[in-house]
């Protein structure tokens, strides 16, 4: 026969709500199934250590220390109850029992108790305020919590056979066959209930069994499934604004890099990370401006809000307010008839980040503008303003400055967004990082391909360095998984896998052989400005830019090399 901690430690077991209980001292002495799954803690490792070193706070030993119980507290996905356990005047520990919350409401009430050290599983019950019974193998009563015996009003129910005391039960022959029984309907004192009864089970073998009322009455369970019936029906209707768009999926520790313009960019952006201003983010296409946003987001004291993404070059014009702001029932034609949310009302309380934001209309960009000097904003179709606190992180490959004078982009939307700006390396300006990244991205393809490779060639890795990387992190990416299709027998990355154009286009080594020193210079002089004419499609405005060169200088130096004719550029 079961030793009555037996029962104890199978009873908090099947508790459906997380419970932790701890000492004076703060050391854990219970952790039970539902608080290990929704704390994702691992209980057999954390019982006996100090709650802080399992938990990031203190509330807990707060409750000790003042002796003030904390009911029905929301902390995001839950509603905690935090309790002082008293026994005899004294606080002798704490008692914390976590719920899911189920449709914006309690899903529990907590009574008061009392509490002795012999007692410690009628005290979990009652505050739980459950309808729990236990039975040994032989479906004698060894525990009943308060609540149900002042409901079925039996004072002393323990040592009696459990059909004496609940009719219509069969708690004794799941006691006897170890048959669960879940969503069960029975009627107790005029109540239609529905319960579960679960066998007790030590070494594979029978030691009791537990009764559990799970709704009190039938009419409760049939209301609470008519409302989560319609919460499924809006989560459908709603599935595209509840997908991953709004949540980040990258940290700092995925973003490789160790040469000095990665580390400076890295130690600025951890820094914005910190503070609540808003950011620009600028680099060539590739560098990662996406990945940026997302860690910075994920450092940021935002990180358990909504992190929305938007591109401001795919959405059509007539359809980006209504996208960005939402839009009331009936504002247009095909509109849904309980209006919808936009982007920025999903994103409140988080982080927004606005993708090729240099794309942005310019009708758009003085609404913006007027969220975020106002911080609220107003539905199409709509009257009221609705207040929103996000953060903004904007990005672009685009010269915001160019389209300030050439008169496609706001100047003091410029200002707001350039609050903090992160300008971000291209690849080939960190051409150290190239054999690091390279590696990383290797691994990454072959775990998602299943290919084996051990590695990259020496050789190999030399023309990924001397290439010039015009799509940056993402062409790089390209290449190595190309490069892995094509591995046949091979483990190793050589240079026969790697495109012709990267092969060719390896840098060229200038020797002094017959040559002055000034002649090798003007070489290297000549191929640099035709690799740059090529690489921004003969753009002499761009290639003076990208040279440091003032136009009228390029053009002294295309005829000085006699440049002009064989590149037959604009």
């Amino acid at each position: 026969m079961g030793t009555i901690n037996d029962y104890y430690n199978q009873v908090i077991c099947n508790i459906n709500e997380g419970i932790i209980v701890i000492d004076k001292k703060g050391i854990i002495k219970i952790i039970n199934n539902a608080a290990e799954k929704m704390l994702k803690v691992d209980a057999e490792n954390s019982i006996g250590k100090y709650i802080l070193n399992i938990f990031p706070y203190g509330e807990l030993l707060s409750v000790i220390k003042d002796g003030e119980e904390q009911v029905n507290k929301e902390e995001g996905e839950f509603i905690v109850t935090r309790k002082p356990i008293i026994q005899k005047g004294n606080i002798i520990g704490g008692l914390q029992i976590i719920n899911k919350k189920v449709d914006n409401k309690l899903s529990m009430r907590v009574k008061d108790t009392y509490i002795s050290q012999a007692n410690n599983l009628n005290i979990i019950l009652n505050t739980l305020n459950e309808f729990v019974v236990i039975v040994d193998e032989n479906g004698i009563i060894t525990m009943m919590s308060n609540t149900f015996k002042e409901f079925i009003n039996r004072k002393d129910p323990e040592g009696k056979h459990v059909t004496e005391v609940i009719k219509n039960t069969k708690l004794h022959i799941v006691a006897r066959t170890g048959e669960k029984q879940y969503g069960e309907i029975q009627e107790v004192s005029g109540h239609k209930m529905i319960c579960m009864r679960v066998p007790i089970m030590k070494d594979n073998k029978i030691i009791g069994a537990i009764g559990k009322v799970m709704f009190k009455d039938l009419s409760n369970f049939k209301i609470l499934s008519s409302k989560i019936y319609n919460l499924e029906k809006a989560v459908e209707e709603n599935r595209e604004e509840l997908s991953t768009d709004q949540k980040a999926v990258y940290t700092f520790n995925n973003i490789v890099g160790s040469s000095q313009k990665s580390l400076k960019v890295m130690d600025l952006a951890i820094r914005v990370a910190k503070v609540d201003s808003n950011v620009l983010i600028t680099g060539e296409s590739g560098t990662g401006k996406e990945l940026f946003a997302h860690s910075i987001h994920n450092a940021s004291k935002r990180l358990l809000k909504p992190f929305v993404k938007i591109n401001c070059g795919a959405i059509p014009a007539q359809l980006f307010e209504s996208e960005m702001f939402g839009y009331e029932e009936g504002a247009f034609t095909g509109a849904k008839k309980s209006g919808k949310k936009g982007k920025f009302e999903y994103a409140n309380g988080g982080t927004i980040l606005l993708d090729e934001i240099g794309d942005m209309p310019m009708n758009m960009q003085v609404k913006l503008l007027r969220v975020i000097q106002e911080k609220e904003l107003v539905r199409v179709g709509g009257n009221e303003p609705i207040k929103i606190d996000v953060r903004i992180i904007a990005s672009t490959n685009k010269s915001l400055e160019q389209l300030i004078k050439d008169g496609k982009f706001r100047e003091d939307l410029y200002y707001r967004l350039d609050v903090m700006h992160l300008k971000l390396p291209s690849l080939r300006e960190r051409t150290e990082d190239i054999e690091e990244l390279s590696n990383e991205l290797r691994i990454k393809i072959c775990k998602r391909c299943n290919v084996y490779s051990e590695g990259i060639s020496r050789e190999a890795i030399d023309f990924l360095k001397s290439y010039s990387w015009p799509g940056n992190i993402r062409q790089l990416e390209n290449v190595i998984e190309r490069a892995i299709n094509l591995l046949d027998d091979d483990i190793c990355i050589m240079p026969k896998h790697l495109p012709e154009k990267i092969i060719k286009g390896k840098t060229k080594k200038y020797l002094l052989d017959n040559n002055y020193l000034k002649d090798v210079v003007e070489t290297i002089e000549k191929d640099i400005i035709m690799e740059c004419l090529k690489d921004t499609n003969g753009n002499k405005k761009e290639t003076a830019k990208k040279l440091g060169l003032s136009r009228a200088g390029l053009y002294k130096k295309l005829n000085r090399y006699n440049l002009t004719k064989q590149t037959n550029l604009q």
